[in-house]
């Protein structure tokens, strides 16, 4: 592949991209496991050490910074010691200006996952996913307004954790066709036929099923060429885990396989997937290219337990492994 990822990666730094979307929390809880307890045959965890790390969209952010964009995070989360922490794990990321929306009737959400013995063995998850307030919504559009300025592209992150009701989809997409901004899309069932006009529809294989199977699309690759169609979306770009991801685009279908060496948490890398593939993208490389390197980006995140952001450095590691570049 003849890309010069020294040269993109300057590039990268002259990028503003604005993600907008679910907002999470990811705890982790590491210990050992030395035996079951008598209450129930369940293993105790010893804990050793707690860690913080962003999730969600503030995961796709935390991707951009660590390439080197300049990123604009918008989201919802509660006013509690958990939106404190949240914050407390960008102090490092000055390529991120966050504008969080206090909701006070909803937790911060937060998946914390248990890791025994170098293995997940739990996850629990604190939520609340019904649709924020009215207030809340014109809150998020107004702060969604001041932070587009000299925008290159918008990533939309749904989670169907509440935070992006129809109406903000709908003002976010008329917003970006009214100003020629790029869209990239990360769905869920729930709302997909509001990204109807996107530049990328991203979904994994188990939404794209959902989403397509009460339309007589027929079988892949097939169908995914008809719901390209129905979606009006310059790209689809389907993520299938170990099968790697089947791009759409320009009546051309390209199957990716996956480029991990070793997979031990496949956490996350959704979220590199669509950093990486719109910041490529917003660089000027063609989709085949942007899907290339966005797969050999989540599968680098792979090699890592727990939710592991990308950067310019590991990029160029896997790049040059898979490459033999320089």
């Amino acid at each position: 592949m003849q890309i010069d990822i020294n040269r993109l990666s300057r590039e990268y730094a002259e990028k503003n991209i604005l993600v907008i979307g679910d907002i999470i929390l990811d705890a982790y809880i590491y210990g050992k496991v030395d035996r079951i307890s008598q209450e129930a045959p369940v293993p105790i965890v010893a804990i050793d050490r707690k860690k913080f790390k962003p999730g969600g969209a503030a995961n796709v952010a935390l991707n951009l910074s660590g390439l080197g964009a300049n990123v604009q995070l918008l989201g919802v989360t509660g006013d509690d010691s958990n939106a404190e922490e949240l914050q407390n794990c960008f102090q490092e990321s000055e390529n991120i200006q966050l504008h969080l929306v206090k909701d006070k009737s909803r937790p911060t959400i937060v998946k914390t996952r248990i890791i025994a013995d170098g293995k997940q063995v739990f996850r629990l998850d604190e939520e609340i996913t019904s649709e924020i307030s009215s207030l809340l919504i014109e809150e998020l559009i107004k702060v969604f307004n001041e932070s587009c300025k000299d925008i290159d592209g918008i990533i939309i992150e749904d989670y169907n954790k509440g935070a992006l009701p129809k109406e903000i989809i709908s003002h976010i997409i008329n917003h970006s066709s009214e100003h020629e901004i790029p869209v990239y899309v990360d769905p869920k069932y729930d709302n997909y036929e509001c990204f109807k006009g996107v530049r990328l529809f991203k979904p994994n294989l188990i939404e794209y099923n959902a989403i397509v199977r009460n339309k007589q699309f027929g079988s892949l690759p097939n169908s995914g060429f008809k719901f390209k169609e129905f979606i009006e979306s310059d790209i689809l770009l389907l993520t299938m885990g170990a099968d790697g991801m089947s791009l759409y685009h320009n009546n051309q279908h390209n199957q990716i396989p996956t480029k991990a060496r070793n997979v031990y948490d496949v956490s996350g890398a959704g979220d590199t997937v669509i950093a990486t593939f719109a910041i490529n993208d917003l660089c000027g490389l063609d989709p085949l290219e942007s899907s290339t390197i966005a797969n050999l980006a989540a599968g680098r995140v792979c090699e890592e337990i727990g939710v592991f952001p990308i950067s310019v450095d590991s990029l160029k590691e896997i790049f040059s492994h898979h490459y033999n570049m320089d």
